[in-house]
């Protein structure tokens, strides 16, 4: 605010001082044109040789006009300006005949203020002669004066009232801004939830409030999502270990004869699993730093991939393309997340598991179908979400972790895809995966 006030006291000094400036020019330009005018309409009465020794007319009293010849002799002079004396001192009257405008004492002439003299020669039968016009420029002094003593006075109130109603308008503007402060501290300090203060003025303000309750909405839900799968996390990774803790417990009482090559293969089973465990939730922390993502993409064709993929798995039916079908992404994220769609497949087929890729208009289909019950289409989004298990995958040795599908997502989305669910004919499910086509 104060460096407002102080620009605003700047510019409004240069302004000041500018408009005395223009307002002298202007009035010393206008003396001199009138000064030069009164000379030529003398100049053009001595040419037309009707000048007799009456007095020169001149207009106005603040004027003294004398005309005198080359050895500075009065020859013409107006009402009030000397016939003898002329009103100029040699020095200052040969700088006349040389054409050049002089500024004396009003004093001599019984003038009032500074008078300037303008000069014009003329040239007759009788000889040369110069034509000496008195300009009073005291009222066009006055005039500056008052206009400068008016800006001394009146710039330190104005200078003032514009500080004043300057502040109270700030004021006014930032107030919301300050509302939206302490809102955000209040925030800040409780660590909870909350919503900015939104002004009713439909400006900017509002819109940056209504922005910021907008990302707040989306931080809460952001920490309620890591919160839940923290927990959730915590609670998988718990059931493992406590099944090998309550296994190593029964292994310390057991006699010498018991079978350790079985009792290891159990124990190695919920190892493998907390190891699984463990990779999806590194491949989803990962899958969520979209910029590591990025780094990591390269041309991909998709037959050669789902070719290999499909040879791991023996009793999926596909059939290699006669096309190419390329894409820009992870191959690894790529295998995982279709092996993801298989292995789900595979656990709930009846008996076949079909996998193909073609192409849907501008982009590459990649489809898993299995022959099983299917999923409801109420439940087919949320099967997406982080460990989510419908009600006949509870068990965790046949249903998984319920991350394979939240991992398909996270794959299909950071290459910018599609991953939908839809009935297959004549029963079972079919995963559809759209992924952008890889310009030539």
């Amino acid at each position: 605010m104060l460096l407002g006030v102080f620009g605003l006291t700047v510019g409004l000094a240069i302004g000041g001082i500018t408009l005395i400036g223009v307002l002298g020019f202007a009035l010393n330009r206008t003396a001199h044109e009138e000064a030069a005018k009164t000379a030529q309409g003398v100049v053009a009465l001595i040419e037309e040789d009707v000048l007799t020794d009456s007095p020169v007319p001149v207009a106005g009293t603040d004027v003294r006009v004398q005309v005198v010849d080359a050895q500075g002799r009065v020859r013409y002079s107006s009402v009030g300006a000397d016939r003898l004396v002329p009103m100029l001192f040699p020095d200052e009257l040969t700088r006349a005949f040389a054409g050049e405008r002089v500024l004396i004492d009003g004093v001599r002439l019984g003038i009032e203020g500074p008078v300037l003299v303008v000069p014009a020669g003329v040239g007759t039968d009788e000889g040369h002669f110069t034509v000496l016009v008195a300009k009073s420029m005291d009222d066009l002094y006055r005039s500056a004066s008052v206009v400068r003593t008016a800006l001394l006075i009146a710039f330190p109130l104005l200078v003032a009232v514009l500080a004043i109603v300057g502040w109270r308008v700030v004021g006014a503007t930032l107030r919301p801004v300050e509302e939206l402060r302490r809102g955000a501290e209040e925030i800040t300090g409780g660590g909870r939830a909350g919503r900015l203060p939104v002004p009713a003025s439909r400006d900017e303000i509002h819109r940056l409030a209504v922005t910021l309750n907008d990302m707040l909405s989306r931080l809460d839900a952001a920490r309620a999502r890591q919160r839940a799968f923290v927990a959730d996390a915590a609670h998988e990774l718990r059931s493992p270990l406590a099944s090998m803790r309550v296994q190593l417990e029964v292994a310390q009482r057991l006699p010498g004869d018991t079978d350790w090559p079985a009792f290891a293969d159990d124990l190695m089973l919920d190892a493998d699993r907390l190891s699984r465990l463990v990779d999806d939730l590194l491949l989803l922390a990962r899958a969520d730093d979209s910029a590591e993502a990025a780094r990591r993409t390269a041309p991909v064709e998709l037959g050669e991939l789902l070719t290999d993929l499909a040879a791991r798995y023996p009793a999926v039916v596909f059939t290699t393309p006669a096309e190419q079908f390329w894409t820009d992404g992870d191959a690894d994220a790529l295998r995982r997340a279709v092996s993801n769609l298989l292995d789900n497949a595979g656990r709930h087929a009846r008996s076949t598991v079909a996998l193909t890729v073609g192409a849907d208009g501008d982009r590459h289909l990649i489809t898993v179908t299995d022959d099983g019950p299917g999923i409801p289409a109420a439940d087919r989004e949320r099967v997406f979400d982080r460990f989510t298990r419908l009600d006949d995958a509870r068990a965790r040795d046949a249903g998984g972790s319920g991350l394979g599908l939240a991992i398909v997502r996270e794959v299909v989305r950071l290459h910018h895809g599609t991953i939908t669910l839809a009935d297959a004919a004549p029963s079972g499910l079919r995963a559809e995966i759209r992924l952008p086509v890889l310009p030539e």
